[in-house]
């Protein structure tokens, strides 16, 4: 593969990227569908002329319970395609370096591949994947072309099958939008070891509230504080985006050690050496003392605030959702909130002690932030929704009721990871009224839901969620109505 020329200067390893934000602020999503089936139409024809990427796409579907869909990265079409994209709304993508007499054009509004566009010349039509990591796919795909861009550089591809006019192509991202390789600088490599290690052995593991539960165990504050100065070391190795995917690597990682069907199902997706490149977010439960603290973290990695969610009138939990554009990471912040908070904005107003807790703050409260020694609550992943479902049944992971069950959004946890509950976290929550004896006795004796893997299915594009649909799901997952279910559950 011959290496491209430039379009755009290329940024240093500690240039901060400006953040893409596709489109105005309005968190009103809409339906891509004219887009998404140009994009299906034309993948579908590829797949007619390159049946080594039919192949694939087949066992994704019966291997992984994935769609081949949602792993392409991009498409690159020739100029009879431009008429159409436009018509269809895509648009120039102006942040991302290409090559020479190339352009990207994107769909603002929607979670749809980009499409690469010729200008003026012919050539194959190209479809480019977007497993987690190339090597992997190489390996498991007997691949034999040699990937070009180095190991851990900002963007790597290889040629996986060329039939009939017809390209597939792998390609791997370090916190970059664009299309162009790019060699690694002198000690850039030593920089991102060393990153990806920080977060690693970043400490996790806290004494609940103030106190300290060893002497080598930091408090939760000290914890925050430990992670906001990894965070800036980290930075300072190697600039705000490659840090954030690095971080992201990281949870992700913690919470598949702690969650059995994560396991599974990344084994599965590693059996083609896709790795978790169908991600779609990732999903932190806070106590009300270090939301702030939180969100504050995240704006440092370069993630810009969309939606807010208030349903403490509703269901007693407020959330913040938020993107960091260069590197395609999604979150979903949840919090506890009393109705009488629906009004302010939480993810900057610091949140004082509650009389009571809801689901957010109970599962916080019995685990620890999630930020710290919970881990995620959850991962949510594309899937085909009805396969996923029937395949982690048979291999005895069974899904909960969907909570949203709409043409353009299916939602469902897997039936929560049981986690075992410290009884210095249960004992806290009891000296301060928040549980009673019964339940304090029985989530230590039997634990507590801790994580779930989540199935989702998004169709014309829709980038957003439901509220109410959430505020079910949070209500059916509270702790104490898996252990009490005679009792009510407070709001």
């Amino acid at each position: 593969m011959q290496s491209p020329t430039k379009q755009r200067a290329s940024p240093r390893i500690l240039t901060t990227e400006t953040p893409h934000v596709p489109g105005p602020v309005n968190f009103d999503w809409p339906l891509a569908n004219t887009a998404e089936e140009l994009l299906r139409k034309r993948i579908a024809e590829f797949l007619e002329e390159n049946r080594f990427a039919r192949v694939l796409a087949e066992r994704m579907r019966a291997e992984t319970g994935t769609d081949f869909f949602e792993w392409v990265d991009h498409l690159v079409l020739g100029p009879a395609h431009e008429e159409e994209l436009v018509e269809a709304g895509f648009t120039l993508d102006e942040q991302a370096e290409t090559a020479a007499a190339q352009a990207a054009y994107e769909h603002p509004r929607a979670t749809l591949p980009r499409v690469l566009h010729r200008g003026n010349k012919s050539g194959p039509i190209v479809v480019a994947l977007k497993p987690e990591f190339v090597a992997d796919f190489i390996s498991c795909h007997n691949v034999t072309s040699e990937p070009e861009g180095e190991p851990c550089s900002r963007y790597r591809r290889v040629l996986v099958a060329e039939e009939n006019g017809t390209r597939l192509e792998a390609v791997e991202r370090r916190a970059y939008r664009g299309f162009v390789p790019e060699a690694l600088a002198p000690g850039e490599l030593e920089r991102i070891i060393k990153a990806r290690e920080l977060w690693r052995t970043r400490p996790r593991i806290v004494a609940p509230g103030h106190e300290r539960l060893l002497t080598s165990s930091p408090t939760e504050a000290e914890a925050v504080k430990a992670a906001n100065g990894i965070l800036d070391r980290v930075i300072d190795l190697v600039g705000r985006d490659l840090a954030c995917q690095f971080f992201f690597e990281t949870e992700r990682w913690y919470w598949e050690s702690r969650n059995t069907a994560g396991r599974l199902q990344k084994h599965r997706q590693d059996t083609l050496g896709l790795g978790w490149g169908n991600h779609d977010h990732h999903t932190f439960r806070c106590s009300r003392e270090h939301f702030t603290d939180l969100i504050e973290f995240l704006l440092k990695l370069g993630f810009v605030k969309r939606e807010r969610y208030y349903a403490g009138s509703e269901a007693g939990w407020g959330a913040q959702i938020m993107e960091q554009p260069v590197v395609g990471i999604v979150v979903f912040a949840d919090v506890d909130l009393m109705p009488e908070e629906t009004e302010i904005d939480f993810s900057v107003q610091k949140l004082p002690p509650a009389p009571r807790v809801s689901t957010v703050g109970l599962w916080v409260g019995l685990h620890g932030e999630s930020f710290l020694e919970a881990g995620m609550h959850h991962l949510e992943a594309r899937f085909d929704f009805d396969l996923l479902r029937d395949q982690l049944k048979g291999a005895g992971v069974n899904m909960m009721k969907p909570f949203s069950d709409f043409e353009f959004l299916r939602q469902a946890f897997t039936e929560g990871e049981r986690w075992p509950v410290r009884r210095e976290r249960a004992e806290q929550l009891l000296k301060a009224g928040l549980i009673t004896r019964q339940q304090c006795e029985q989530f230590i004796k039997e634990g507590a839901l801790g994580s779930h893997l989540e199935n989702l299915q998004r169709h014309g594009g829709f980038k957003g969620f439901n509220q109410k649909s959430v505020s079910v799901v949070i209500a059916a997952t509270d702790p104490r109505r898996n252990h009490f279910k005679s009792e009510p559950v407070a709001a």
